[in-house]
């Protein structure tokens, strides 16, 4: 089996990959120790004073995942306008006995 990712792909997927990982993971961890309120709405008290916001604008962590996406959305629509290589496309055929 021949390897048939290219710097391109992986470029794409490595930056997809990193930029899911930074909006989820990372951002979600830097929440978590940043205390509460643990949603993206602050905590108010009864009287409606704001007592606590997010450490990070979720539109901040939202547009990162976004872009993840909008990165494999074009990866994708660039492997398929790419012709695939001539020795990923050639296989040879065995027959079954």
């Amino acid at each position: 089996m021949t390897d048939t990712t290219t710097t391109v792909d992986r470029i794409a997927l490595g930056l997809s990959g990193a930029l899911f990982v930074l909006g989820i993971v990372v951002m979600g961890v830097l929440e978590l120790l940043a205390g509460k309120p643990y949603s993206p709405a602050p905590l108010t008290n009864d009287a409606g004073e704001v007592i606590a916001t997010p450490l990070l604008d979720p539109t901040l962590r939202t547009g990162i995942v976004i872009a993840a996406l909008l990165v494999l959305a074009v990866w994708g629509a660039y492997k398929l306008a790419t012709p695939m290589a001539t020795d990923a496309a050639d296989r040879a055929e065995m027959t079954a006995d």
